[in-house]
């Protein structure tokens, strides 16, 4: 997985440069969000900084993540040795752990043959690749962490991308291959939000809800389905036909891709060898551990998952499952060459650390956005909108929480939001259930950079987009699932969750 970048001063990296500093300051020495506590104001400055930085692509993505590590305790925003604590935690282990059974993959042609025969079963035309990528991570996501489906994908996109890249000609196969690993990355945050057990901010939801309103009704599984899976495949069409009509091959494109060469090339490869066999095992096993972690509860039935045999279930994560299964690679020999295993120190220097580094900043704004009380701030400010129609309500509740999740992460986002917009629903008299819905869902919708969300910084790491495509693509995207999302919530949640937006329920209380 390529992840260099080359960097050159251009005139538009100067714009960046010199509008990142102008807000920085403006920021700083001009406004005073919160009177009392200026790391508030500071917060916000380093934040615009990075946003614009990132955007323009001033310096590589990487040295704009460490800007938090010297200018939080510069500002007065938090002590050095924690914000550069949050550089390494355990969702960068699954992200180094998933990317050494990829580069395994790669190393023995395994991520090949599977990309191939994908090929030969959904076909070979840009729209139905498309389609098939997006809905195979779209479902895995549903179940499994969005960031673990992407690691999964990635390997086997790109297999696909370097086919592609034979049967087309170079600008239409780059252009074409942006809408795919786009396509994956937003149908992993897409497929997500169907289930309880689909992204953090879900259940985070359901224990909040659950602390701030104990009299409250129980949110079950199957109503969250009920209510999530239609709007999941609404969002997810819409962001298929969007993607497609965007990044679609044209012209000789299109007439250039031959299904033929495909079978051609997985003949040719002959039969899987026994490296590609136990990296396949390994492959498999990791999912299947991801897959059946924690517990499911669907209605009255619990499926217990394999965590719980163990005294404490809660020190397993899926960053523990990811380092066991990449670093077994390197203790089993390879059967053709004895004198080497799967995996090896050389293979492993192929690690895009400068991604690593891009989530340790989107960590380092989250603990930021929190520590500092720039978070309670944005969700204090929704009171502009206590006199509007509750349509508009919820959708700005829900473009708000798109935004700031697109600088922090979705986790931290919903555990310092919900508990605010539980307290604003209260005081608007508007059943909790049209606010905090919603903005749990949007905060899985960041689709605008790298940092929003893991599934966008892996496919970023293939080194084949740009910043400026994904935030062009992405804000349409984000403007369409707002919408969505406040419609649903208007119409169906009513429905589903047995709620009123005209009644006040008395369980509030």
């Amino acid at each position: 997985m390529e992840t260099k970048r080359k960097f050159h001063l251009t005139p538009v990296k100067l714009l960046g440069f010199i509008l990142g500093l102008f807000l920085f300051f403006f920021i700083l020495l001009f406004l005073n969000l919160k009177p009392g506590k200026p790391a508030v104001t500071a917060t916000l400055a380093v934040a615009a900084l990075m946003a614009v930085w990132w955007i323009f692509e001033v310096v590589p993505l990487a040295i704009t993540s460490l800007l938090p590590v010297f200018l939080y305790p510069l500002l007065g925003i938090m002590n050095g040795k924690t914000v550069s604590s949050v550089y390494f935690n355990d969702i960068i282990f699954l992200f180094l752990g998933g990317f050494m059974v990829a580069l395994a993959m790669q190393r023995w042609k395994l991520h090949k043959r599977i990309a191939l025969r994908i090929m030969m079963i959904t076909g070979t035309s840009p729209g139905k690749i498309l389609f098939g990528f997006m809905l195979a991570t779209a479902f895995l996501s549903m179940w499994i962490s969005n960031t673990a489906t992407t690691m999964m994908m990635l390997p086997i996109l790109l297999s696909i991308i370097d086919e592609l890249t034979v049967s087309m000609d170079k600008k239409t196969a780059n252009k074409y291959s942006v809408g795919l690993l786009l396509g994956v990355a937003y149908s992993a945050s897409i497929g997500g939000i169907a289930t309880l057990v689909g992204t953090p901010p879900n259940p985070i939801f359901i224990k909040i809800f659950a602390i701030m309103f104990p009299k409250g009704p129980e949110i079950s599984f199957a109503q969250w389905f009920f209510f999530a899976f239609p709007l999941t495949v609404l969002i997810f069409f819409a962001a298929w036909i969007y993607l497609y009509l965007i990044y679609k091959p044209k012209g000789s494109g299109v007439k250039r891709i031959n299904s033929h060469t495909f079978f051609e090339q997985y003949e040719a490869m002959g039969k899987p060898g026994v490296e590609e066999k136990i990296i396949l095992i390994d492959f498999i096993l990791m999912a299947l551990l991801w897959m059946t972690r924690s517990n499911i509860s669907i209605g009255n039935f619990t499926f217990h998952g394999w965590s719980s045999l163990f005294s404490h279930p809660e020190y397993f994560n899926d960053g523990t499952i990811a380092i066991l299964m990449g670093v077994i690679l390197y203790f089993i020999p390879a059967g053709k060459e004895k004198k080497t295993f799967l995996m090896d120190w050389e293979t492993s220097k192929k690690l895009p650390w400068d991604i690593v580094l891009l989530f340790g900043g989107g960590f380092a704004l989250a603990i930021g956005f929190k520590d500092s009380g720039l978070s309670a701030w944005f969700g204090q400010s929704l009171g502009f909108v206590k006199d509007s129609h509750p349509i508009i309500i919820i959708f700005v509740v829900a473009f708000i929480t798109m935004m700031l999740t697109e600088l922090t992460s979705n986790t931290a986002t919903t555990q310092i939001l919900l508990p605010i917009l539980a307290s604003f629903s209260v005081s608007l008299t508007i059943n909790p259930i049209f606010i905090m819905i919603p903005a749990t869902l949007a905060a899985s919708m960041a689709y605008m950079l790298p940092v929003a969300t893991p599934p966008n910084a892996i496919v970023f790491s293939s080194g084949k987009i740009s910043v400026i495509e994904m935030v062009k693509t992405g804000f349409v995207l984000n403007i369409l699932s707002a919408i969505l999302i406040t419609l649903f919530t208007y119409f169906l949640a009513p429905i589903v969750f047995h709620a009123s937006l005209t009644v006040f329920p008395g369980w509030v209380n």
